[in-house]
């Protein structure tokens, strides 16, 4: 019988040293969204250390066995110090390790995504150390990232994308009220595509996405119903996928 089956579990515990075991780097990175000026945009950050200092990235950092009780404190603690917002969704695209993507080592990502409104970010105090700005999608895409972010990224928009398409999501980058002109508004923007105007209304109404509020605001000349989400969580999901419209063949 060996030493360790003549222990407790208590004994066990008790003389168990994590750092007798190689251990990989353990980060969470953000792919934070948010639109303005009519574009998708996401948050890079200008890396102030090594390594690859001066590269572009995605905001993250290292877990904090102290205070992070699980990867999404994590998370939302990088979100907020990021951006001093607290989104109200966040999740988890992907893990991703291997020994090739950090020239540190054997090194393992969890990555998010989240949805702010611009207008919130813009409100808040910067206190942050390194230097960080709003990149259009279109641009980022071209960037050569520090690490495997561009990689991260691609995964990041295509989730997001996916996510459009069957879910109240984009709502979150929004503020609380809204006319459903400005939904539709951001829904096409992430897509990349028009959408119908009526049926989106039917969508939206008739899947009890939105409440009217009783309240307006004046657009143009006329005044237009403001809406709120009205659902509990973003983890609302519409019965059928929004059905984007087809792109007509070029004429041979």
């Amino acid at each position: 019988m060996s030493m360790t089956e003549k222990m407790s579990e208590k004994e066990f515990l008790a003389n168990y040293q994590a750092r007798d075991f190689d251990a990989p780097l353990m980060t969470v990175d953000m792919a934070i969204f948010s639109i303005t000026q009519n574009r998708l945009h996401i948050l890079l950050i200008q890396r102030a250390n090594h390594p690859q200092q001066g590269e572009w990235a995605l905001p993250g950092g290292f877990i904090d066995l102290k205070t992070d009780s699980t990867l999404l404190a994590t998370a939302h603690r990088k979100l907020f110090e990021k951006t001093g917002v607290s989104s109200p969704y966040l999740e988890q695209v992907s893990t991703i390790g291997n020994s090739t993507r950090d020239p540190r080592g054997w090194s393992v990502t969890a990555l998010y995504f989240a949805l702010i409104d611009f207008h919130a970010f813009q409100q808040q105090e910067s206190h942050r150390l390194e230097h960080c700005e709003w990149i259009d999608m279109s641009k980022a895409k071209s960037m050569s990232l520090a690490f495997d972010h561009r990689l991260l990224l691609d995964m990041a928009l295509d989730r997001l994308i996916n996510k459009t398409r069957y879910t109240a999501l984009p709502v979150s980058l929004l503020p609380e009220l809204f006319t459903l002109t400005e939904l539709q508004h951001i829904y096409e923007i992430i897509l990349e595509q028009s959408l119908d105007k009526k049926a989106f209304r039917r969508r939206m109404i008739e899947a009890g996405a939105v409440i009217e509020t009783g309240q307006s605001k004046i657009v143009g000349k006329r005044p237009a119903q403001l809406y709120r989400f009205n659902q509990d969580s973003f983890d609302f999901i519409f019965p059928r996928s929004l059905e984007l419209p087809r792109t007509q063949p070029e004429a041979d």
